[in-house]
């Protein structure tokens, strides 16, 4: 999906919305577990149940890795169920040089064929590059997160007063460009995401952390949007176990339903 396929999706659908499907099978409904692959039950429920108020879904693959082949067995089921409309984020959070990036690039964008794939960039340009290869794919690099150890590096001075995850954005630009490298920013960063904007203006930036995590959904727009939308905000808990009752699915419904309404409203000030 293109930069211009992405933002005339927003614009139609009114909603930056990107649905997180971190789909522990601890606590997804109990009346599931006796479905032969209750995780993707679930997410097949959920996926009916948002599709309408969502542009995208995120697939934290923690949570099914921990599952050995059953739970590759679920993403692959999940990632064919998503509709074709929407843009499909692999939250894998690799990292690594060389050959082992290529592999890592190839399996998300061939094997299994993401969009996107988010990438720490920790190791610099190398590690990054491999994943930039594929048109019409994105590479999501970590910027600014809202985890208490983002404290350690991303948030110490550099010799010459700027912040270290500073250094990592305005390096990485040179290695990929506004139509395929994203940035993940933390929703509860909001303070620190208007400096960010104003370095890189043109690139959509991945803000998770709303809802659960407690990110303002109007901070981030007030600061993060753009004429083209600019944004993919993520929530996850906070819609997908909305409820986990036999109604969840209508909850997670209402949790996104809700959402979009606040971004449409957020849209029509940009």
């Amino acid at each position: 999906m293109t930069r211009q396929e992405l933002s005339r999706l927003i614009r139609q659908k009114q909603s930056y919305l990107c649905v997180g499907l971190d789909s522990d099978i601890s606590r997804i409904p109990k009346h599931l577990l006796s479905q032969p692959d209750p995780v993707f039950s679930f997410n097949k429920a959920i996926i009916d149940a948002t599709r309408e108020f969502c542009v995208a879904y995120k697939i934290n693959t923690a949570f099914y890795e921990s599952r050995g082949i059953r739970g590759w067995e679920s993403l692959e089921r999940t990632l064919a169920y998503i509709p074709e409309t929407h843009f499909r984020i692999a939250d894998a959070k690799r990292g690594d040089i060389g050959n082992t990036a290529h592999h890592y690039a190839k399996t998300f964008f061939e094997t299994f064929g993401f969009d996107a794939v988010t990438v720490a960039p920790y190791m610099g340009e190398d590690s990054v590059t491999p994943f930039l290869q594929y048109p019409g794919k994105w590479t999501i690099l970590l910027g600014l997160t809202s985890n208490e150890g983002s404290r350690d590096f991303q948030l110490q001075k550099t010799g010459d007063g700027e912040y270290f995850y500073e250094k990592v954005i305005q390096q990485a630009t040179q290695w990929g460009t506004a139509d395929n490298l994203m940035f993940v920013v933390g929703a509860t960063q909001d303070a620190q995401l208007s400096a960010i904007r104003s370095r890189i203006p043109e690139h959509f930036l991945l803000v998770p952390g709303v809802g659960a995590q407690g990110g303002s959904l109007e901070a981030i727009s007030r600061h993060g949007l753009t004429p083209e939308g600019g944004l993919l905000v993520n929530a996850s808990r906070a819609v997908i176990f909305a409820g986990n009752g036999p109604d969840f699915a209508e909850d997670a419904a209402a949790a996104a339903r809700q959402y979009q309404q606040e971004m449409q409203a957020c849209l029509e000030e940009t």
